[in-house]
């Protein structure tokens, strides 16, 4: 194995992630006092991020030219979000188990409320692919508290799913997860990466990132152990351009390699819950640090999308 290198807040594991860091680029801390941020994604086209802070109900706007505001309030407990192929915003909600859109015009669709007649749980996390499908994740973890949404009944396992939102369609996509949580593809598409955050009731949960190899049908094959985090677990994740997944971590975000090796880590002072590429050449990460929001420029461009 590489030397280990720690310097100025990352660690080297592997010599390829030293290329990764920029000699005059610190992480800086853009906001703070937030409860617990979830769900950032970039708006490219109004420079700007949105970020849920969960706990208290609303989602979050900042910009560089304008700070900090609130986009909106209530979010339904909104928690993961993202852009579809219209530049429309996708959101999670927990309160409502559903996913909703916002339109250009400001007004919101809910999408999916139910699955084979069920209610959902309370969708977690979601990545919209280039044919437009929106994936998503469905476990527990919103409706089993009073802080992030609200006790409710769960009405079905957890599971991974695809909508067709042309369609209405929804499909279970795989059911053997106990808490899937984050959520992205490679950059061909031909992989997905979910994250198992496991049953957090039971003592010694399962967790760690699988894989899963996409068939022309969308039907999913595989899904073993791609890597496994630690300290902590993954929660949410990003890909780069190179296909090298930044995960979330107890210790701030680790860099693994399309083989599941750990190439190295970001340190952040706070448990990271999620992170997205952003800024205008998709070159800086953005990190969710518990109640603070960070940034650190990279020598490495983020997946485009919307």
């Amino acid at each position: 194995m590489a030397s280990r290198l720690q310097n100025r807040g990352f660690e080297v594991v592997d010599p390829r992630f030293a290329g990764y860091m920029l000699g005059n680029a610190e992480l800086e801390e853009i906001a703070s006092g937030f409860r617990w941020i979830e769900g950032p994604v970039w708006f490219g086209d109004a420079d700007c991020l949105l970020f849920q802070d969960l706990p208290r109900n609303r989602t979050m706007r900042w910009s560089e030219a304008e700070g900090l505001s609130v986009y909106r309030a209530p979010s339904d407990y909104a928690n993961g979000q993202t852009r579809d192929r219209q530049g429309r915003l996708i959101a999670c909600a927990h309160r409502g188990r559903c996913l909703y859109r916002t339109e250009q015009d400001g007004t919101v669709t809910t999408l999916v409320t139910h699955h084979a007649g069920r209610r959902l749980n309370a969708p977690n996390d979601v990545v919209v692919a280039s044919d437009g499908a929106i994936w998503f994740t469905d476990p527990v973890y919103g409706i089993s508290n009073d802080y992030e949404g609200g006790r409710q009944i769960s009405e079905q396992p957890p599971a991974l799913y695809r909508l067709d939102p042309a369609s209405g369609t929804i499909r279970a996509m795989a059911r053997d997860f106990d808490g899937p949580n984050g959520l992205a593809f490679s950059p061909d598409e031909r992989r997905l990466y979910v994250a198992e955050t496991g049953d957090q009731t039971r003592p010694n949960p399962r967790q760690y990132i699988r894989a899963f190899d996409v068939g022309p049908d969308f039907a999913l094959s595989g899904g073993e152990v791609f890597h496994t985090v630690a300290p902590g677990y993954c929660d949410g994740m990003r890909v780069d351009e190179d296909g090298n997944v930044w995960s979330s971590a107890a210790d701030g975000v680790h860099c693994i390699d399309p083989s599941g090796n750990l190439m190295g880590k970001i340190f952040v002072p706070h448990r990271v819950s999620n992170l997205t590429f952003g800024g205008r050449m998709k070159n800086r990460l953005f990190i969710g640090g518990s109640h603070t929001l960070y940034a650190i420029f990279l020598n490495r461009r983020g997946v485009q999308t919307p």
